[in-house]
């Protein structure tokens, strides 16, 4: 509610929720249907705490789907593997840190920051090859067929 009050925290959210959009729209797309970009989120859940990041990233989302570079049908499972997924990878990193309240302020930012972001960019990545993989849309690799073969998969 204090969202709705608040003309200066509006403004906020739509200029974060602009710029995490433009971001998202720097990407590289594949022959295969594959698209590559930068999530942001870190930077987001960081700089707006976790409630307005999971409403920010929705609301980049509902632009890249009014642009014609996203799908409806995909908007649940994007919501999952770039906002939900890091914004609570972020989170879960930020209050360890501040529950072990470092006196290095690099540590912070470190810990915080690029271990989280390349943390997050890591999770993102292998859960959505694994939605790919799973739903039979990306063939597995011949390098790395024979060896989930042996695995049972």
């Amino acid at each position: 509610m204090e969202l709705c009050s608040d003309l200066r925290r509006q403004h906020i959210v739509g200029g974060t929720t602009l710029a995490l959009l433009l971001l998202w729209l720097v990407r590289r797309d594949f022959d295969s249907g594959l698209s590559y970009h930068f999530i942001g989120m870190t930077a987001v859940t960081l700089l707006r705490d976790w409630p307005l990041a999971l409403l920010v990233g929705f609301l980049a989302q509902l632009g890249m789907l009014a642009l014609g570079r996203q799908d409806l049908a995909a908007l649940g499972v994007n919501g999952v593997l770039l906002v939900l997924i890091p914004v609570w990878l972020n989170e879960s990193c930020a209050l360890l840190v501040e529950r072990r309240q470092p006196r290095n302020l690099f540590v912070y930012i470190f810990c915080s920051g690029f271990f989280a972001a390349a943390l997050a960019a890591l999770l993102c990545i292998g859960a959505g090859f694994a939605v790919l993989w799973i739903d039979g849309l990306f063939p597995m690799p011949p390098w790395l067929g024979g060896g989930l073969a042996i695995c049972g998969w």
